[in-house]
């Protein structure tokens, strides 16, 4: 009785490989007879030992053998057989709130640094006569830097998951995900870019009432190619962290959506303001140039469609997943009118250079928060599947923010490290004579209630709206981000602009709000 299995084990030792049959392939084609026991016999006539596997179909017709053999595929090869399933991704269950704080904090710094280098672009271009002239270019701005919540960040939560899953680990896997999902994101940016150049033409006509279609060509043009190179830019930028990550041990999802966002403000700004003062330049001597320039990325469109089309990982987004771009973009352009009705005082100009740090700041955040809470509810089971862990109705605060669960625990890490890094952020644009603002004492007060008050409500509706989405059968990975980092730039441009208007009335002139 024991001989068999000592056997087997001698031949797992030796390295030997043991055929796996079927059961069905014990039958012959018309399911008449047995196979021959001779069949198995070698060539010599030393008897071959066989593993036989009893044939089940599940509920989608897929024998379980087959996906056992594509999975064993798919894995590493080893010569131990109990081991051939690849490592385990680490859990991000087991982290403590000094290692979330670690891994945060170098890229949120980092983040961090990038809107206050998007932020003083922006106080300097505010200048330019394409943002004088054609005021609407404002509108833009968040709209198009809410692109890195709307696609890139979503691309870096969807990739997080997927490596944390174990969907990355051959590199056919890995390859497949890249292609499907950056052609994904280039569909996505050049019909959020055209869509917002719309909104801002919309929303700039409306309290004027002046409309030219020069500067609604100028705005499409704009938009259009500064969403397309940005997004394809950041993209790459997105694969190379999150493959880096799992190299070196770091869970994906506290790096990459920071690191999303680092670059993503200060890049898709200086495009923005590159290509739009180089159309505007344009636009008198070679007027045909932004129709020109609008045709060539839409033109591309086909060819990023059949691509994502074709991959089984974004096929489902390409046709899915364009209702919360859409409406985070339409957010977005609440935040960017905002912004142009607030800019355009002259009271109120040293606004700009805080408006990409405050709504880069509370969007990283909550992208970081979001995302760790996805990849927990993929860890036990699939969307819309009942779990434990889904809650069935809005959270209280307590729980968010005070329970003993690692979600409520990255929440507070994430809000604690809002008062440090917007004092040296505000330090460094103060050291660098950005935003023609002193910080005062009041000023400061003022400034962190908003940006406190910002994180506080994104990271409370990011626990409710991830949850609430999982339970309707919806990835978070796909519709969460785009309306949380939506809702963080209307938030913040708000109560950064009510803060603003308060010091105004209240007459902090030592805070030269103004100019």
């Amino acid at each position: 009785m024991s001989s068999k299995p000592e056997q087997k084990e001698t031949h797992q030792a030796n390295g030997t490989v043991l055929p796996i049959v079927s059961a069905d392939c014990l039958t012959s084609p018309d399911r008449g007879q047995l196979v021959e026991p001779s069949d198995f016999l070698g060539t010599d006539g030393d008897r071959v030992e066989v593993a036989v596997l009893e044939s089940r179909a599940n509920a989608k017709g897929v024998r379980e053998e087959d996906a056992l053999l594509e999975n064993g595929s798919q894995s590493n090869e080893s010569d131990d057989t109990s081991t051939d399933r690849g490592p385990e991704p680490a859990s991000p269950l087991k982290e403590t709130s000094f290692s979330i704080g670690l891994q945060v904090l170098f890229p949120f710094l980092l983040a961090g640094f990038g809107t206050v280098a998007a932020g003083m672009v922006l106080d300097i271009v505010q200048h330019w006569d394409v943002f004088k002239y054609v005021t609407e270019v404002f509108i833009l701005v968040p709209a198009l830097l809410g692109l890195k919540g709307n696609l890139e960040m979503t691309l870096a939560s969807r990739l997080s998951t997927a490596a944390n899953i174990g969907h990355m680990d051959t590199p056919k896997e890995l390859w497949r995900m890249i292609t499907g999902n950056m052609a994904l994101i280039q569909v996505q940016a050049t019909v959020v870019g055209f869509l917002a150049s719309i909104a801002a033409v919309v929303f700039g006509w409306i309290p004027d009432g002046h409309f030219s279609i020069d500067h609604a060509v100028l705005l499409c043009a704009s938009s259009v190619a500064t969403a397309f190179i940005a997004s394809l830019v950041l993209g790459m930028i997105m694969i190379g962290v999150i493959i880096g990550s799992r190299k070196m041990g770091i869970n994906p999802d506290n790096v990459a959506t920071p690191i999303a966002a680092s670059l993503g403000d200060l890049i898709t700004l200086a495009l923005l303001s590159g290509i739009s003062w180089g159309l505007y330049k344009e636009l008198e001597s070679k007027a045909y140039v932004n129709p020109l320039v609008c045709a060539f990325f839409i033109a591309l469109l086909p060819i990023w469609i059949i691509i994502a089309k074709k991959n089984a990982a974004t096929r489902e987004v390409l046709y899915s997943g364009w209702e919360p771009v859409v409406i985070a973009m339409a957010i977005s352009s609440v935040g960017g009118l905002i912004l142009d009705r607030t800019v355009s005082d002259p009271n109120f100009a040293g606004m700009a250079v805080f408006t990409p740090v405050i709504n880069g700041v509370g969007g990283n955040l909550v992208a970081v928060q979001a995302s760790r809470i996805s990849t927990y509810l993929h860890m036990s089971g699939m969307p819309g599947e009942s779990s434990e862990t889904t809650p069935r109705k809005c959270p209280s605060p307590c729980s968010t923010f005070f329970s003993s669960d690692v979600n409520s625990r990255s929440a507070r890490v994430l809000f604690l490290l809002v008062v440090p890094g917007h004092l040296v952020f505000l330090y460094t644009i103060s050291s660098m004579q950005g935003g023609h603002t002193t910080l005062t004492l009041i000023f400061i007060v003022f400034y962190m209630t908003a940006a406190l008050l910002q994180v506080l409500i994104l990271l409370y509706i990011a626990d409710w709206m991830v949850h609430w989405m999982w339970g309707r059968d919806l990835d978070p990975d796909n519709f969460s981000i785009p309306y949380l980092t939506a809702l963080g730039d209307l938030i913040g441009t708000g109560l950064l602009a009510l803060s603003f208007h308060i010091l105004w009335l209240i007459g902090d002139r030592d805070s030269d709000v103004g100019d």
